[in-house]
């Protein structure tokens, strides 16, 4: 059930792209909406998955692939649109090819990103990576960043004189908090790979023969 949240959300994803692309205007309220349920699944899965009891290590791995293609795909979409610099999905498909490598890694030894064969070592990982407020930050400033972006996508738009969306984006309050939310999600994306990356020193400097050990866990 809640792998068929995560397709759910891959299929929104693209549906809200068509909308966003073709009828940035008309549908704005509707694409926003979308984004927002799009978003919220990003919980939900987990949710479901702990409350059915069927929480698995290709579900956690399913539900990162999940994430991290509507992220990755709704970035490289406002770039395209020229509303954010080019730069931005360029550093999130590095970012997350070299997090995803280390995890990757990890998941080869038996470990796991959150639970308790997880891969991180230190507490600043667990509190940045996984944490329950950080998480939900993270999670939050994405959401209003991209709802942002999809009605100031319409906004910019020509025919977008005198609508809702004209008013709305048209207070310095509005776009300041949107534009706000948009770098506090590149910058909590940069933050919360880092100590990732340092966690990975033992798998990235050791032989195969000399794989690190997963914490907590012993071969005897």
């Amino acid at each position: 059930m809640a792998n068929l949240i995560t397709i759910a959300r891959l299929v929104l994803l693209f549906v809200v792209i068509a909308m966003m692309r073709y009828r940035p205007v008309d549908l704005a309220a509707i694409s926003m909406i979308v984004l927002v349920v799009v978003f919220a699944g990003d919980g939900l899965d987990g949710w479901v998955a702990r409350k059915r009891g069927s929480t698995s290590r290709f579900g956690a791995a399913f539900d990162i692939a999940g994430d991290r293609l509507v992220e990755t795909v709704l970035w490289i979409f406002f770039a395209w649109e020229r509303l954010i610099p080019l730069w931005v999905p360029f550093l999130v498909v590095v970012r997350g090819g070299i997090v995803d490598t280390i995890r990757g890694l990890a998941y080869a030894d038996g470990l796991t990103p959150f639970g308790e064969s997880n891969m991180m070592r230190s507490p600043i990982t667990r509190w940045l990576t996984a944490g329950r407020f950080m998480r939900g930050l993270y999670g939050y400033v994405k959401a209003a960043a991209f709802v942002f972006l999809a009605g100031y996508l319409g906004y910019v738009q020509p025919d977008a004189a005198g609508t809702w969306l004209d008013q709305l984006y048209s207070v310095d309050v509005v776009r300041w908090f949107g534009w706000v939310n948009v770098w506090a999600a590149v910058a909590l994306m940069i933050i919360r790979g880092l100590p990732v990356i340092l966690d990975a020193a033992p798998y990235l400097t050791q032989s195969d023969a000399a794989t690190p050990p997963a914490p907590g866990r012993s071969d005897q």
